[in-house]
C-alpha cells in the first residue's frame, strides 16, 4: 500500500471525543446538575423578596419531589413550570435551565416531542447565560426527537442557484465555485483504489475534484500524492498536523514547504491545524498563540504559494468553544468541518446509540456563523454502513443518511461548496465503523448515483460552475416545474427509520417509496398551476408520522428544433392562451430583433421576411400585410409576449405541443412537430388538467383516460378548490 506520508490521526483523535463528547460531556453536566439540584432547596430558602414567598417557592419544589416520589410525574410538571419561570424572572439562570431539564425530560419520556423541544431549547439558553456550554447536548436530542418535512426541486435556473450560492459580499473566495460542489475522497485505505487517483471514473464512475491527504509539519511536501492527483486532473486536500506543537512551526519550516507546494503545480486545500477547538490535538487550548500561528502560515502561503487555499476546519463538537480559534476572514480562504454519522458511538453498543443523529443539522451552527462570508467544505465525512464490535448491519441508516450528506446537505446549504469522503474500514481498531462504499452494494450504487449530476463539480477552478445547469432549491411558491423536475424530500421524524413516503398531487396518490434514495420526478403535464403536493410520512409500524403539503405548478417551454429556449421571462397563460417571449424565440430561430420603445414595437428580421408587432394591438404586420392574432401581444416585465403560434410561425416554422411537459414544440428544419390539442396553442381547461394515471373505473376501452373522466377529474378539483376558499371565508 502507498504510504508516502503519515498515516491520518483523524478517526484516532475523534475515537477520543466527537460522539464520545457528547456523552462525556453529557455525563459530566448531569453530574454536576445532580449536585446544584441536590443544593437548590437551599436557594429557594433564600430566594424571594419575602419570607412567604420563598415559602411558596419551596412548597412548589416540594409538591414536584412528592409527585414524583408517588410515581406520578405528570403532577409535578405544573410546579417545575411555575419554577423555571420563576427563576427565569429572577435571572437565576442555573436554576431555570435545571427546571427546563426536569421538563424536556419528563415531556421526552412521553412522546410529546414538541414541547421537549422547547424545554430542550430553554434549557441550553439558560446554561448558556449561566456562562456554561452543558446545554449543547440538548439541543443534540433536541433535533433527534424534531419533526421534519422539507422538500427540494430541480431547476435549470442558473441564476437563482448562483444568487443563493453568493456570498453577502459577491465576491468569491479562492477556488470558489459559482455555485456547485467540489467532490472529494480519501482513498488510501480503499484496497482496491490506494492512492491512484485516476482509477476514480472505473469505480465511482465520475473522477473528483479532489483527494485527500494527510502529513505532519516537518516531514517532505507529500510530493508523490501530488504527482497522482496532477495526472489525475484533481487538486488535494492536505491535512498539516503540528503533531510538535506550535512552537515547532517556524517561518523557514513553512516557507520551504510552501515553496515545493507551489511546483506542484496544482490546487491545494491546505487544511491546517484543524480540530483545534478539541483537547485531543496538541495545538488546542492557547486560542491566540493558535491564531498568530495561522495567521503566519496564510501570509507564506499568499507569497510564496498563490496555488494554495487556506481552510480552517474545526471539528463539529465541541460546537461552542470552536469560535475562539478563528483566525480572521482575512486569514481564511474557506470554512471545513469534520463531521461523522455512525450508530454507535466508535462502533459500540454500549457507548451511546447515535441512529437518531443525521448530519444535515449538525453542520447548521457552523452554517450560521460563516457561510455568508466563507464557502463552507466538509473537510472529511462518511456514513457507516456496519458497526464492528456488535457485527450489526446497517443498511438503511447508510443510505438514507449518505443521501442526506450528498442529496440534500448542498442543496439545503448551497454555501456548502465541497464534501470529501472517508472512504475506509476501520475494522477493530480506531471508531471500529465501516465506511468503506465498496462493501456495501446499496451504499456504492447510491453514492454513484448521487454524484452523478453535473452539480457535483470534478475540476478545480476559481468560479467553477456546472457544465450544464443542475442543482435543487427550496420548494415554494413561485417556483415551477418546466418539462419535469425531480422533487427531493428531507425526512426527519423521531421514530428515525421511514416505514414509507407517499407522494400524493391535487389528493391522488401518484408513487409510494420505502426505501432511499426517496425522490419523484413529475412532468409539467403532471402538475396543472396551483397544484398541491402532499407528502405523507409513515413509521415502520405503519402509522403515519408527518405530513405537508406544498405549492406546486408548472411552465410553458418552448424548444426549436429539440432545443430548449432559454427566457429571462417564461411564456405565460392568459385567457387560456399561451403568450411566448417573441425576442427570445425570434434570435433562437435567427432573427435580429429591434424595439422601438417610443412606438412600443416590436421588429424581427430574418431573410427577406419583417415582422412587427405593437403592444396592445391585435394584429401584427408580417412584410406589411395584417395577420389577425388570437390575442393582443402583452409587455410583461419588460418583455413582448405574444400568441405562441404566430410566434412560431413567423418566419416558417411548424408549431406543436407536447402535453406532457407543456412544451410548444416548433420546427425550423422542416420535421413535423408535435400535434396540437386544437386549433391553436391553448391551455384549456381539458388540456391543463393533471395526467396522473387515473383509476380503472376513469379509463375508456383502450386504457386512456376518458374525455368524461379528465372533465370529471377537472371539475372535482374545481370543487375542492371552490370547498377550500370557502372554508377560509367562513
Amino acid at each position: 500500500m502507498d504510504r508516502s506520508t503519515d498515516q491520518p490521526m483523524r478517526i484516532r483523535k475523534r475515537d477520543q471525543a466527537t460522539y464520545r463528547m457528547g456523552a462525556v460531556r453529557r455525563t459530566a453536566a448531569n453530574f454536576t446538575k445532580l449536585a446544584l439540584s441536590a443544593l437548590l432547596g437551599i436557594g429557594l430558602l433564600v430566594t424571594g423578596s419575602a419570607p412567604a414567598y420563598a415559602d411558596a417557592i419551596w412548597d412548589r419544589w416540594k409538591a414536584a419531589d412528592a409527585a414524583v416520589s408517588s410515581g406520578n410525574p405528570a403532577a409535578a410538571v405544573p410546579h417545575w413550570e411555575f419554577l423555571a419561570d420563576h427563576y427565569v424572572s429572577a435571572g437565576d439562570w442555573e436554576s431555570a435551565a435545571l427546571f427546563s431539564g426536569k421538563l424536556n425530560q419528563y415531556f421526552d419520556g412521553i412522546g410529546d416531542y414538541e414541547k421537549a423541544i422547547a424545554y430542550y431549547e430553554r434549557e441550553n439558553e439558560y446554561w448558556l447565560k449561566d456562562g456554561k456550554d452543558w446545554g449543547a447536548v440538548d439541543l443534540q436530542r433536541a433535533e433527534q426527537i424534531r419533526t421534519t418535512v422539507e422538500a427540494y426541486i430541480s431547476t435549470a435556473d442558473t441564476e437563482a442557484l448562483r444568487q443563493r450560492a453568493l456570498p453577502v459580499s459577491g465576491k468569491l473566495s479562492k477556488f470558489e465555485p459559482e455555485y456547485g460542489m467540489y467532490i472529494g475522497m480519501y482513498t488510501e485505505r480503499d484496497p482496491k483504489m490506494l492512492n491512484y487517483y485516476d482509477r476514480s471514473e472505473s469505480f465511482y464512475g465520475k473522477k473528483h475534484a479532489l483527494y485527500l491527504a494527510y502529513t505532519q509539519v516537518g516531514k517532505p511536501f507529500p510530493k508523490q500524492y501530488a504527482q497522482r492527483a496532477k495526472q489525475a486532473g484533481a487538486g488535494l486536500q492536505i491535512a498539516w498536523e503540528p503533531m510538535n506543537g506550535l512552537d515547532a512551526v517556524t517561518d523557514e519550516v513553512v516557507r520551504a514547504w510552501a515553496r515545493e507546494a507551489k511546483a506542484a503545480g496544482i490546487p491545494i486545500f491546505l487544511r491546517y491545524a484543524s480540530e483545534m477547538n478539541g483537547n485531543w490535538v496538541p495545538w488546542h487550548g492557547d486560542p491566540d498563540t493558535y491564531i498568530r500561528n495561522f495567521r503566519m502560515v496564510h501570509d507564506i502561503m499568499e507569497q510564496e504559494a498563490p496555488n494554495v487555499a487556506m481552510v480552517w476546519s474545526p471539528g463539529d463538537v465541541p460546537m461552542y468553544s470552536m469560535d475562539a480559534y478563528y483566525p480572521g476572514d482575512d486569514y481564511v480562504d474557506w470554512v471545513g468541518v469534520s463531521l461523522y454519522s455512525e450508530p454507535y458511538e466508535n462502533g459500540d453498543p454500549k457507548q451511546g446509540n447515535m441512529q437518531a443523529t443525521s448530519p444535515v443539522e449538525r453542520l447548521d451552527y457552523l452554517y450560521r456563523t460563516y457561510a455568508e462570508r466563507k464557502p463552507l467544505m466538509i473537510s472529511e465525512t462518511a456514513v457507516s454502513h456496519y458497526a464492528n464490535i456488535p457485527q450489526e448491519s446497517f443498511t438503511e441508516y447508510g443510505t438514507l443518511n449518505l443521501q442526506r450528506l450528498y442529496g440534500i446537505m448542498p442543496y439545503k446549504y448551497p454555501r456548502l461548496k465541497a464534501i470529501t469522503y472517508f472512504n475506509v474500514n476501520l475494522e477493530m481498531k480506531e471508531s471500529k465503523n465501516n465506511y468503506l462504499l465498496r462493501d456495501n452494494d446499496a451504499m456504492y450504487s447510491l453514492y454513484r448515483k448521487l454524484i452523478e449530476p453535473p452539480f457535483y463539480l470534478t475540476n478545480i477552478e476559481n468560479a467553477a460552475k456546472p457544465p450544464k445547469p443542475s442543482g435543487q432549491v427550496p420548494l415554494t411558491a413561485g417556483v415551477a416545474i418546466y418539462k419535469r423536475a425531480l422533487i427531493t424530500p428531507f425526512v426527519k421524524i423521531p421514530d428515525i427509520y421511514i416505514g414509507k413516503i407517499e407522494y400524493a398531487v391535487n389528493g391522488r396518490l401518484v408513487q409510494t417509496q420505502t426505501s432511499p434514495p426517496y425522490g419523484i420526478e413529475l412532468k409539467a403535464g403532471d402538475v396543472p398551476e396551483g397544484s398541491v403536493l402532499e407528502l405523507g410520512i409513515y413509521n415502520h409500524a405503519g402509522k403515519k408520522a408527518a405530513t405537508r403539503s406544498f405549492p406546486i405548478t408548472s411552465g410553458i417551454s418552448v424548444s426549436i428544433d429539440g432545443k430548449d429556449v432559454d427566457f429571462e421571462q417564461p411564456p405565460v397563460i392568459r385567457e387560456g392562451n399561451t403568450l411566448a417571449p417573441v425576442r427570445a424565440i425570434f434570435e433562437a430561430m435567427g432573427a435580429k430583433v429591434d424595439w422601438n420603445a417610443a412606438a412600443k414595437t416590436a421588429t424581427a428580421t430574418k431573410g427577406g421576411t419583417t415582422v412587427s408587432i405593437a403592444i396592445g394591438s391585435g394584429e401584427a404586420y408580417k412584410n406589411g400585410k395584417p395577420v389577425k392574432l388570437e390575442m393582443p401581444a402583452q409587455l410583461v416585465n419588460g418583455a413582448t409576449l405574444v400568441p405562441a403560434r404566430f410566434v412560431g410561425e413567423a418566419f416558417g416554422g411548424v408549431v406543436g405541443w407536447d402535453g406532457e411537459t407543456r412544451t410548444v414544440t416548433i420546427r425550423m428544419d422542416g420535421k413535423s412537430a408535435a400535434a396540437f390539442p386544437g386549433e391553436a396553442v391553448k391551455v384549456t381547461a381539458a388540456s391543463a388538467v393533471s395526467t396522473l394515471t387515473p383509476s380503472a373505473s376513469e379509463r375508456s376501452a383502450n386504457g386512456a383516460p376518458s374525455r368524461t373522466a379528465v372533465w370529471f377529474g377537472w371539475f372535482k378539483d374545481q370543487l375542492g378548490r371552490l370547498a377550500d376558499l370557502w372554508g377560509r371565508l367562513v
